[in-house]
């Protein structure tokens, strides 16, 4: 059995790879445009292709793919043998440095809002030599970005690589003038810890809801849910250890650094969280853990459901996006040091994380706008719709003596003391964690924590990225020019910690009374609907900042706000529709029966003897008939709120006519059909209930 050592990478056209089969003058210009971002040499392509073929070939692989990120949320590939006809009837083998550079899917067939008629199908996909090709089944897959034949970005790449040059070009320029002239280029890194649950195949087969939306439309609390807080890093199941063990084997092989496993809070809900990378990379790697995720899960008669919501009353699944910046000389530009308050450049950069949060609030949120998200944002352990930030004692302390321009004391370390002389001891971290804060500093990083687990992470770090480059912009625009640039940079800090105070929360995200504060005190922004918050995304600031920094055109905001839209109205729809035929098909059948042979029962009891009390079979018969009339008429309203979504105007009018009235009306059909659960008979319901599901992994 091969060692981690040895599995690791293995599957991946790696620099090792790359070094031993590359020519030095085509491995170091690769390199150059991997480590610098320069130009791609095209001289080196056919080199590399050649390279790449044999090292494929001779690990098994007939095919190759460009593996790519459309705005399906998913990734997409259209496989081609390596084979090509030989002079003596045979075949050969070949890879060409054009074939590895372009590839041609049809362009029409995926998400455009409009960018692409269906007449006008050619789209390019482009290799990203910035992300490793790989190895996946019998397919090299090359890592590409995905656009229009009028070059207009139709994937989740294209803007995320976009937005590292805009927050490299930056911070690069604040840099500077601090005194580094050696440093080449900066780059933001990721580690996306990723939650799911496990539930056994037997038991998603029989559910037409987690088949067909991913997330269960009705089921009522389980008479044990997560309130023994025994599950989370809990001992692990020996079946899902099995999974956990064949996924990290899976994941090593393809270089993703799986290294945190756990239970999570919720019964079957469990995480894994990776070693940080750069954020391009971590994007790829994160949409291929969900994917193996899924294919190691069947291997084991298990189901990985990955929707944010996928069971009512129970925690919910997120994916924390852990965001640093660093230099490629190994510098972390959000770590305080021993410091902080004298460390001026840890500050300003930590200021233009402050600035951008609180400027750029909406693309924050709408950067994790689901239909699945709305409904896990503020309950169980999500955080609130509300943007906040989260800095801990230290440095809010470290702010509040810059912003009076008192002097700072300092927090003073404390050890900790257990009381068992065996037991060792250690400094206390000077800032406690805020697991309620939607955006919170950890000591190097910040953990924006309201992504869903079936977000890919591509999309909040966008956003992130380029409201981040334009603080730094803002800042270096102004410090370039000052004549004194100690006392500039003073009062640049000092102006942004005034201006953008009411961002940083410290406190409980989960109190109703910090919603009421952030919105009527503080002006916070409190989107709680992909509805409510989607539009805002063609606001003039926004659309002015995204394309002042070419991270996006005008055109692929329209359409990217088009395509999120549509892809909230279909969800819901399907949603709506699943609930209505699963209500009338299966509850309402099983409801009744249950009610018909409880009255059969009764009166066979009075044949037998009149003097039989029957109160309870009546009482009940009463009860699941009020209800089978309540639940016909719930889904006569659903289907006529449903219908009524075709007199909507444009796609902004049906989301909100969903909101308004196709959510309120399928809220009011689970009431009714989870009430019918409770005093229905287990042996006649029709479908697995929440206690089978979430206990059925043993």
């Amino acid at each position: 059995m091969k060692t981690v050592s040895e599995m690791f990478g293995s599957m991946v056209f790696d620099d090792r790879i790359m070094k031993a089969t590359l020519s030095a003058k085509v491995y170091a210009s690769l390199k150059h445009t991997i480590d610098e971002g320069a130009e791609l040499d095209p001289g080196v392509a056919n080199a590399v292709a050649s390279a790449m073929k044999d090292w494929a070939v001779a690990k098994g692989a007939t095919h190759f793919t460009h593996w790519f990120q459309p705005l399906t949320g998913i990734t997409a590939e259209k496989h081609d043998g390596f084979l090509a006809p030989s002079p003596d009837g045979g075949v050969i083998m070949e890879f060409s440095g054009k074939e590895l550079i372009k590839g041609e899917p049809d362009a029409s067939s995926f998400p455009s809002g409009g960018l692409r008629a269906t007449f006008e199908a050619r789209g390019y996909t482009a290799w990203d030599p910035t992300s490793y090709a790989f190895i996946k089944g019998k397919t090299l897959c090359i890592p590409t970005a995905f656009c229009s034949y009028g070059g207009h970005a139709l994937d989740k790449k294209t803007p995320l690589l976009r937005s590292m040059e805009a927050l490299n070009k930056q911070a690069l320029r604040v840099l500077r003038l601090f005194g580094n002239k050696t440093v080449k280029r900066v780059v933001s890194s990721v580690g996306p810890e990723q939650e799911y649950f496990l539930i056994t195949k037997e038991m998603y087969d029989a559910r037409p809801d987690l088949r067909f939306c991913g997330r269960t439309l009705f089921g009522s609390k389980p008479p044990k849910g997560q309130e023994m807080d025994d599950h989370y890093f809990g001992a692990i199941k020996p079946r899902v250890a099995a999974f956990m063990e064949e996924l990290n084997d899976e994941l090593w092989k393809l270089g993703i650094m799986a290294k945190t496993e756990h239970n999570e809070v919720a019964p079957a809900q469990h995480e894994l969280a990776p070693i940080y990378t750069t954020t391009n990379v971590a994007t790829d790697h994160n949409q291929l853990t969900m994917e193996i995720m899924q294919k190691v899960a069947s291997r084991h008669g298990l189901v990985c459901l990955l929707h944010e919501k996928p069971f009512a009353g129970v925690n919910g699944s997120g994916k924390h996006n852990n965001w640093s910046i660093g230099t490629d000389e190994g510098q972390n530009l959000l770590s305080p040091g021993e410091t902080p308050y004298e460390n001026a450049q840890f500050l300003l950069f930590l200021c233009a994380v402050i600035k951008a949060v609180d400027d750029y609030q909406d693309l924050l949120r709408i950067s994790v706008a689901t239909a699945g998200n709305d409904h896990r944002l503020g309950a169980n352990e999500a955080p609130p719709a509300v943007i906040s930030m989260f800095l801990g004692d230290e440095l809010n302390a470290v702010l509040e003596a810059i912003e009076n321009d008192a002097p700072y004391k300092g927090v003073e370390k404390t050890q900790m003391k257990l009381g068992v002389d065996v037991l060792p001891k250690f400094n206390r971290d000077t800032t406690d964690r805020n697991r309620t804060s939607p955006f919170a500093f950890t000591g190097n990083k910040f953990e924006f924590r309201m992504l869903g687990s079936s977000n890919s992470i591509a999309c909040a770090n966008i956003m992130l990225n380029a409201a981040v480059a334009e603080s730094l912009k803002v800042y270096a625009d102004i410090l370039e020019g000052a004549e004194d640039f100690e006392s500039a940079l003073h009062d640049m800090i000092k102006k942004t910690i005034k201006e953008h105070r009411r961002i940083i929360f410290n406190g409980n995200g989960y109190d109703d009374s910090w919603i009421k504060e952030a919105t009527e005190v503080r002006g916070l922004l409190n989107y709680r609907t992909t509805a409510d918050c989607m539009p805002h995304l063609l606001d003039k600031k926004n659309v002015d900042m995204l394309t002042s920094h070419k991270v996006f055109t005008v055109e692929e905001l329209q359409s990217r706000c088009e395509i999120m839209l549509e892809n909230y109205c279909k969800t819901v729809t399907i949603e709506a529709n699943t609930m209505a035929d699963m209500a009338k098909t299966l509850i309402a059948p099983a409801v009744e029966r249950f009610a018909a042979d409880t009255a059969k029962n009764a009166a066979a009891k009075k044949a037998f003897d009149q003097s039989v009390p029957c109160g309870y079979e009546t009482r009940i018969v009463k009860k699941l008939s009020e209800l089978t009339d309540r639940i016909a008429e719930k889904v006569d309203e659903l289907q006529s709120a449903e219908i009524s979504l075709r007199d909507a105007g444009d796609v902004i009018a049906e989301s909100a006519m969903i909101r308004d009235k196709v959510l309120p009306k399928m809220c009011e059909l689970r009431v009714a059909c989870d009430e019918a659960e409770t005093i229905t008979a287990k042996s006649y319901w029709p479908f697995p209930t929440y206690a089978d599901i979430l206990f059925s992994v043993r």
